[in-house]
């Protein structure tokens, strides 16, 4: 008997008879003898038209309300389950994030968790029954309802697991595993058995849609172990769990890419101690995510200074930084959204060289040229045009010998 957490996209519950699906699925778990803790996110398609009705009412509505709104998706989804399981004989009870005691800061739409009082979901599976949990929600200390941000149910998956001792949290989605790189893109790309926490959390930040980023992070705090699962297909998934010494052998386990970049070149800064300081730190509190960072060399005491930022960022974010720039000198500030971040990520690269210029050879074979790099001691990223994506991850797969088993 095992306590698992399990946690269902929007995909997996999109219609009622998804949802029967699912009802069927965590049967069959409970008549095996586990203790099942469901988390849900909202129906597909929800979410967006909750935020086209915001947009329809409102030019810009403030974070907290839209928080409000965007809970109620997960709420329709926790009770249609937990009548979907009543239906069919298993005892469940519903819990929205304030009901299983999620606390989390006042960051609206981009909650982080604080603690989690798990009492109530406790005291439930002890009287036999199904806790169903919303997904993506929390409540702050002030009691105003709060997000977690896109992905947010993968969050709340792994921090209620980690909170109750899970033995597993098994996250169903779509695909059924963490693969080497985009299967849409490479036909070849292989599922891995198993992937390490570091190397999930580079292939989540840098573009793999599979599991959220944060939701990595906290799994790797508290050691979690997190199974990526088909909603779909009774198939064995991908283990994401700690590193052992098998996966240093493979140099590059995956590719990822990410469209959703934004290039920002500031031009004309004196070059001096302090301004980037200035710059970088009125960006952060206007609450903008930042990655890549480039300043080029310095002539007659002037600079430029590029970086990325998310395309989601942008539109709040873009006052903010002109903002940031005017105060710090900045003669010019431009915008180039037509870029892509692709990336090598594996553990391997620590105990292997020449990984970076092998990289660089392949794109460059392909006629691309590299605008930005970033490196870490698991990834090496690299800003292309947008219209060389897939030509990219298609060479990289390749180079790095993904194709094969």
């Amino acid at each position: 008997m095992s306590l698992i957490v399990q946690k269902y996209g929007g995909t997996s519950v999109g219609n009622p008879d998804r949802i029967k699906n699912v009802a069927a699925r965590v049967k069959k778990a409970v008549k095996a003898g586990d203790k099942v803790v469901v988390v849900v996110s909202a129906m597909s398609g929800e979410t967006d038209k909750l935020i086209g009705l915001s947009s329809a009412v409102a030019e810009n509505p403030s974070d907290r309300e839209m928080d409000v709104l965007l809970s109620t998706g997960e709420r329709v989804t926790i009770a249609l389950l937990s009548m979907a399981l009543e239906d069919i004989g298993v005892k469940a009870q519903s819990f929205t994030g304030r009901q299983c005691g999620i606390t989390t800061d006042d960051s609206h739409t981009k909650a982080r968790i604080k603690c989690i009082s798990s009492d109530r979901l406790t005291e439930a599976l002890a009287k036999g029954k199904v806790a169903v949990v919303a997904g993506f929600q929390g409540i702050t200390e002030n009691s105003d309802v709060s997000t977690l941000g896109r992905g947010g149910s993968d969050l709340t998956a792994v921090a209620v697991a980690a909170a109750i001792k899970a033995d597993f949290c098994d996250i169903y989605t779509d695909v059924d595993g963490v693969y080497t790189t985009d299967p849409n893109i490479v036909p070849k790309a292989r599922k891995l058995e198993k992937i390490s926490y570091d190397e999930m959390l580079e292939m989540a930040s840098l573009g793999a849609k599979v599991l959220q980023t944060r939701s990595v992070e906290f799994a790797k705090k508290y050691n979690v172990p997190v199974r990526v699962l088909s909603s779909f297909q009774d198939v064995p998934g991908t283990l994401v769990t700690k590193e052992d010494k098998s996966m240093e052998k493979v140099v590059v386990s995956g590719v990822a890419y990410d469209k959703n970049q934004v290039k920002v070149t500031l031009a004309g800064l004196a070059d001096q101690p302090g301004v980037a300081s200035r710059l970088f730190g009125k960006i952060s509190d206007a609450n903008v995510n930042v990655d890549m960072i480039i300043q080029n060399a310095s002539k007659d005491g002037i600079t430029d200074i590029s970086f990325t930022v998310p395309k989601t960022d942008m539109k709040k974010g873009l006052p903010k930084i002109k903002q940031a720039a005017k105060a710090v000198g900045c003669k010019d500030v431009t915008i180039d959204e037509g870029i892509c971040k692709v990336s090598i990520i594996g553990v391997g690269m620590r105990t292997h060289t020449g990984v970076a210029s092998r990289m660089f050879k392949a794109l460059s074979d392909e006629g691309i040229n590299i605008m930005m790099i970033s490196t870490s001691e698991i990834k090496v990223s690299c800003v292309i045009e947008e219209k060389y994506t897939e030509l990219a991850v298609r060479s990289l797969h390749s180079a790095f010998g993904l194709d094969k088993a």
